[in-house]
């Protein structure tokens, strides 16, 4: 599948900001089975400075200092990206979640990509006993990994409510637990923080889900703004397997990949310090587009970088 990805965030402030300084993380990369053709990004106003690394985790970020005095800052990504179906795999045929719990803790590999560093307790994603009970129930003695996975997931999306009134992107991954509602971050931080507390190692992904739903499908939660799912290991031979508890789908053509990390914080699309005062207002917008001739590329908007 190609996309043509639209997104536009912008935040208005009460007051002028005369300095500002950003982390933005919204401009998609190169991973296993999704090709970046071409991508725009773009800023307003103009800064002074602009910097792009990329961090541990192989994401895209963007070091932006802007003082020119403003009363609206706004971000424009634009981008045609490939994405490949996963590969197949035979849940029944899978290690062990017991197994695979064994080979993290017996892992010597340190590269951006080992599991190691999904399996510990991160910035907003502490261990929960009730959590972790909880997620117990999937992962019987001798379960294949990805089999208790996906019970979770299915789990999850069956006594949760989608309620984008019910937290904030502040609200702990337990407190969303307890009222069993919340958005996708919200079920994304409580399946990550039941795994982890079995020694599973599980991942927070950040990106967007296509805009339209297959004829005759109905429409995805979280579709037209940024979405949030999981990736699990299940062991050397499968590798990372990519659930969306929200929507109780494996990840697959559906859904790409912007950034990923431990938890929200490492994957924030936006960040930074700006100096000012009064209240400000944040507007997103996310088109995903199914293309259906490869040849044509998207309209850049005024690129400053990437």
């Amino acid at each position: 599948m190609f996309y043509d990805i639209h997104q536009t965030t912008a935040y208005s402030y009460a007051f002028a900001v005369p300095v500002a300084r950003h982390v933005v993380r919204m401009v998609p990369v190169d991973r296993p089975g999704q090709r970046v053709v071409a991508s725009h990004f773009s800023v307003e106003p103009e800064p002074v400075e602009w910097t792009e690394t990329r961090d541990f985790f192989g994401n895209q970020v963007v070091h932006i200092r802007i003082e020119t005095p403003h009363t609206e800052f706004r971000v424009r990504t634009r981008a045609r990206v490939e994405v490949q179906p996963s590969p197949d795999w035979d849940a029944d045929t899978a290690p062990g979640w017991e197994a695979v719990r064994e080979a993290v803790a017996a892992t010597l590999d340190m590269s951006p990509a080992s599991p190691v560093h999904y399996v510990f307790p991160s910035h907003i994603v502490p261990l929960s006993a009730p959590i972790t009970d909880w997620a117990a129930a999937s992962f019987p003695a001798g379960r294949a990994m990805i089999a208790g996975a996906i019970d979770l997931m299915h789990r999850l999306h069956e006594e949760f409510t989608y309620d984008s009134r019910a937290t904030e992107v502040t609200t702990p991954a337990l407190e969303a637990f307890t009222i069993r509602r919340g958005v996708c971050q919200d079920f994304a931080h409580i399946m990550i923080a039941g795994l982890r507390g079995l020694g599973l190692p599980a991942a927070y992904v950040s990106g967007f889900l296509r805009t339209e739903p297959p004829p005759g499908k109905e429409r995805l939660q979280g579709a037209d703004a940024t979405h949030a799912w999981v990736a699990v290991w299940c062991g050397a031979a499968i590798g990372w397997v990519g659930l969306d508890p929200t929507n109780a789908l494996r990840v697959s053509t559906d859904h790409v990949v912007l950034a990923v990390g431990r938890d929200y914080s490492d994957v924030a699309p936006i960040g930074g310090v700006l100096l000012g005062s009064g209240r400000q207002k944040l507007s997103v917008a996310v088109d995903v587009i199914p293309v259906t001739a490869k040849g044509e590329t998207p309209s850049p908007s005024t690129p400053t970088g990437v």
